[in-house]
């Protein structure tokens, strides 16, 4: 120990030890008996205040502010100074607050993190130090950790490689377990791989923290990778580990080869796929038109837009549609124009959603053998559009107008991240179908007013499935998370659609109800896992009682 650390030790009294854990500050909540018992007189006012006089101080400072970044600021520096009163406000004030501690505002968070970067949360574990991986995963403050989610920061949302700054996503979504799912914050752990950054940018900066070195790719990756997984293994062998914002050349792979080794997933893939899934299955209640005469174009061939694809085919064969015939109903486009067996590049993962390149040869193109977005929707003519590109405004006016044509109700999901990459404006492909679009959104946007009549988006957010899936999977301590999980949790989510009950409400449920969607989603995803034998029999009362135990609140003890 030295001298410095020696005579911060000596200083620090039980009071300054509580008020600088998250988890036991209270603030101006401590009763008289806990000031005097704790030597915290003095520290506050005389009122001993409640926690709802602290929620309605603390929406008033965040409404004051000026800008989103500022609350997303703002919010940060609370849950690190005191998780209970956060997740109280974020619990009260889902609908507002959500998109400020998440998507969109979470993009320019990991943009400036390094420029925001207060205090510690987390852990970041740097190729440099892969010898002392070990050493940092023990740490004692960590041994009640229940799941993780880990990123590398390659692919962070829609804006690419952000080295370190990947962390906001981490803890933004174990923020939002907490919030929607009532994991408790005590067993949550953000994790961070540093394997490098190619983005200059970051190099560049002074204040960028990571390490300023190119990506390690191939084999010494894939052994960083690998020891990183054996060393969480040994550390907590039946944590919910969650893969978040790889590359695509990594998503898949690290997904397929650790799957049957860890409960695991991945949101960006499975996750996706479940929202997408069920806003689907949601959307054709409205239709009236079942989901295997459903044709479907996805612009992204990445694993999102692929992922995307194989639930809502695993959805199709459930109906009873053969496999093959399910598969000829995708259409993927990247950025060689249609998937077929002709395109050049193709990962594996995609190769199970190649269109016959003959189709191409009876089609109205320009180029023979090659068909754009446009004249995919032209000459396919889907019911359905995705969005997974990433690329702004790429689903255009001529796009939107051409499939509207041809469907009644088309349903149009532009569901990249953040709203600087969204593929068409929600309100654009209102005003250009005339109101008929039935439209899903990856971020929130405001209602619409058209004609006399106001329109709401779903936003098809991951945030309505992952809390959900966490929480039935732990509930019933499942072995493993699978793709027929999440098609359960996409079953589930479509049954709470207001729109279901009431024609023309919501197509989601609107936020304020996540933690009751959360809740119901866990059952159904608790109930598959048993069916598919990864966890122990429970009675559906058994299963909700273990569901409703888990839900931690957000309340003072």
């Amino acid at each position: 120990m030295t001298e410095q650390t020696s005579k911060i030790s000596a200083g620090t009294t039980p009071a300054e030890a509580i008020l600088n854990n998250p988890l036991l500050n209270k603030g101006t909540a401590f009763t008289q008996a806990e000031r005097d018992a704790y030597g915290l007189n003095g520290y506050f006012g005389d009122v001993v205040e409640t926690l709802d006089t602290q929620v309605v101080r603390t929406i008033e400072a965040i409404r004051a502010l000026a800008t989103d970044l500022d609350r997303y600021v703002f919010l940060r520096d609370l849950q690190d100074i005191n998780e209970t009163l956060y997740f109280a406000v974020i619990t009260r004030y889902t609908e507002e607050l959500l998109p400020k501690i998440y998507t969109p505002t979470v993009g320019a968070g990991c943009q400036q993190f390094h420029h925001l970067f207060r205090r510690p949360r987390g852990l970041f574990v740097s190729y440099p130090n892969r010898a002392k991986m070990d050493e940092i995963l023990a740490n004692p403050r960590y041994d009640n950790v229940e799941c993780i989610v880990v990123t590398d920061g390659e692919r962070i949302l829609g804006l690419g490689d952000q080295g370190v700054g990947g962390m906001g996503i981490p803890i933004g979504k174990l923020a939002i377990y907490t919030a929607c799912g009532g994991i408790a914050p005590e067993t949550v752990l953000p994790i961070t791989l540093d394997t490098g950054t190619n983005n200059a940018d970051r190099i560049n900066d002074p204040l960028y923290f990571g390490w300023k070195h190119e990506r390690v790719r191939g084999e010494e990756y894939d052994a960083f990778i690998d020891q990183f997984v054996q060393a969480v293994k040994k550390r907590w062998p039946n944590v919910l580990f969650q893969w978040e914002d790889f590359h695509k050349n990594n998503a898949n792979r690290l997904l397929d080869k650790y799957r049957d080794e860890l409960c695991t997933f991945n949101d960006d893939i499975q996750g996706t796929a479940s929202v997408a899934t069920g806003t689907l299955l949601a959307g054709i209640q409205i239709t009236g038109k079942p989901l295997s005469e459903q044709r479907v174009v996805i612009l992204g061939g990445g694993s999102a837009g692929i992922g995307i694809a194989d639930l809502i085919r695993m959805a199709m064969v459930a109906e009873g549609l053969p496999d093959e015939e399910a598969r000829k109903r995708f259409f993927i486009v990247g950025r060689y124009g249609l998937v077929t067996e002709k395109t050049p590049n193709l990962d594996t993962f995609q190769l199970g959603f190649r269109q016959d390149s003959k189709i191409i040869d009876g089609w109205d193109v320009a180029e023979a053998g090659k068909a754009s977005l446009y004249e995919v929707v032209k000459n396919a003519k889907p019911t359905v559009l995705v969005g997974v590109s990433g690329q702004p405004g790429t689903f255009t006016e001529a796009i939107i107008r051409e499939m509207a044509s041809h469907t009644e109700r088309p349903i149009v999901f532009p569901l990249s991240n953040p709203t600087s990459c969204v593929e068409a404006q929600p309100a654009d492909i209102i005003k250009w179908t005339n109101g008929r679009a039935i439209i899903g959104t990856g971020s929130p946007f405001l209602p619409f007013e058209h004609e006399g009549k106001t329109y709401h988006f779903a936003q098809t957010n991951n945030s309505y499935i992952f809390p959900g899936v966490g929480l039935g999977t732990l509930a019933v301590k499942s072995k493993r998370v699978t793709d027929g999980m999440f098609l359960a949790a996409a079953r589930a989510l479509a049954e709470l659609s207001p729109a279901k009950v009431k024609a023309g409400d919501h197509l989601l449920p609107t936020l304020d109800r996540m933690r009751e969607v959360s809740s119901y989603i866990a059952v159904a995803v608790a109930k598959q896992a048993i069916a598919e034998g990864h966890a122990e029999k429970h009675s559906d009362n058994e299963i909700k009682s273990a569901i409703a135990a888990k839900v931690w609140q957000p309340i003072y003890k």
